[in-house]
């Protein structure tokens, strides 16, 4: 084997940072300069600088804890072919979802989904998507989103 036989290697290996001042990228500072904020290892999601008086944190409801951020209302999806099972001169809304045990909760949203087929015509008063629309009108129902 020779050298000029060898194959090319394009692609360089990452730059491994903090291994020694051979490396390029060693010392004390590993590439990252001298202080300041950039410099540390990670900064907290809610820092906002000195404006805390201002800040988003001091605006939102006292939430303490793990998960403050997340909505607290629960999405359900249920697919077309789900709605076959629907009780008769029934109209699908949230509220008849809940009473009848199809979703858990009362602080819901609610969107019907497209899969599955449908042949009984049905009311549906819930947000829908195009799909799911489609294969209702087709099956002789109606979908009524009240906005």
């Amino acid at each position: 084997m020779e050298i000029n036989k060898l194959p090319k290697i394009v692609e360089r290996s990452a730059k491994r940072v903090g291994r020694g001042i051979g490396s390029g990228k060693g010392g004390h500072t590993s590439g990252r300069g001298t202080k300041g904020q950039k410099a540390r290892e990670t900064v907290k999601i809610d820092f906002e600088g000195t404006k805390f008086k201002k800040s988003f944190l001091k605006r939102v409801p006292l939430l303490r804890g793990k998960g403050k951020f997340k909505s607290r209302t629960v999405k359900a999806e249920l697919n077309v072919g789900d709605l076959e099972g629907w009780p008769a001169k029934t109209e699908v809304t949230a509220e008849n979802l809940v009473k009848t045990g199809w979703i858990a909760d009362g602080r819901v949203r609610v969107k019907i989904l497209g899969g599955g087929e449908i042949k009984k015509a049905v009311v549906v008063k819930v947000p829908a998507s195009k799909a799911a629309t489609a294969k209702i009108e087709a099956a002789g129902g109606k979908v009524e989103t009240a906005v």
